[in-house]
């Protein structure tokens, strides 16, 4: 999937892997995303494997395995640990 990855002090839009949600986490299809000074602080450290993206609005594909969450089709906002600025997210249900 296509996300913004940091380099060198920036973002590029680079390929990674589509997250796989784990218990209590739903898949989902970003439609927005904030981009947040904080964020954009951390972009000038160097943090091996972070991507950034801790807000995001979109649809849930992929409901929580654990049944907890919204259901898939269902429209969303969430507050992912990071890596929301993606085609994809795994967003915490709770």
């Amino acid at each position: 999937m296509k996300a913004l990855v940091p380099h060198a002090g920036s973002v590029v839009l680079g390929e990674v892997e589509e997250p796989v949600p784990g218990p209590g986490e739903a898949l989902v299809k970003v439609a927005a995303f904030s981009v947040n000074r904080g964020e954009t602080f951390q972009l000038e450290s160097d943090r091996p494997g972070w991507r950034p993206g801790k807000d995001v609005a979109g649809l849930v594909v992929q409901p929580a395995c654990d049944g907890s969450g919204p259901a898939a089709g269902a429209r969303v906002v969430g507050h992912p640990p990071a890596a929301g600025w993606a085609e994809y997210a795994a967003v915490p249900t709770g």
